[in-house]
């Protein structure tokens, strides 16, 4: 407990600097989501209705779920080097298979008599897709971007890495002087986004799953 407070302490010694790591965190956690959210739930639609290429895809985002989110941004610092963007494009990166594999989950297990039915009553694809599919399969597809912001939210510290800032360089800072306390000011927030973050998608998942079951 004492430790904690120490850790409260050096926050309001510390209010500024406090703030704009967790403004950093929270700003890139909250972009790399919403990229990865527009990239995934497209490719997986696109591999849903196509046969010819959803094996090759989904193989590659599937191994990409086993890579670990350092590697990730290892293999990103020689390419991009070192800063926001590059841990940015990293942490897409991270946030991206989840998406896509509940995505394709979620349209591929629409029953088709379903979408039968909605030609048979003059629906395009276009509208089927808008009014039916994606409806349908949206559960899902929150379920997946869930478990990517979570992700993300967690492994956004790994961005102080390669100079992507936020609440991680409290963090490695904390380990490196061995210094717990200016480790908790770092890991508790972080902590708590993901808890927060967990929370607000499972309220949106349950709430959209009791909209379409009524």
């Amino acid at each position: 407990m004492e430790t904690v407070q120490k850790a409260w302490n050096y926050i309001q010694q510390n209010p500024e600097k406090f703030m704009e790591a967790f403004q950093e965190h929270l700003i890139l956690s909250i972009i790399a989501l919403l990229i990865a959210m527009i990239i995934g739930i497209t490719i997986g639609i696109i591999c849903a209705k196509n046969e010819k290429i959803s094996s090759i895809i989904m193989g590659i985002f599937n191994s990409l779920r086993v890579i670990p989110s350092l590697a990730i941004l290892i293999i990103v610092l020689p390419i991009m080097g070192t800063g926001f963007y590059p841990a940015l494009v990293a942490l897409t990166v991270l946030a991206c298979p989840p998406i896509i594999i509940n995505t394709f989950t979620g349209f591929r297990e629409i029953d088709r008599s379903v979408i039968e039915a909605a030609s048979g009553m003059g629906m395009n694809e276009k509208q089927i897709l808008r009014k039916i599919e994606f409806p349908l399969a949206l559960p899902i597809i929150i379920a997946g971007c869930r478990t990517a912001a979570v992700e993300v939210v967690a492994s956004a510290t790994l961005a102080a890495f390669i100079g992507g800032g936020g609440l991680g360089t409290f963090i490695i800072n904390g380990l490196g002087m061995y210094n717990i306390p200016l480790l908790l000011v770092g890991a508790i927030p972080v902590a708590l986004l993901a808890i927060l973050s967990e929370v607000s998608f499972a309220t949106t998942e349950k709430f959209f799953t009791r909209y379409l079951r009524d």
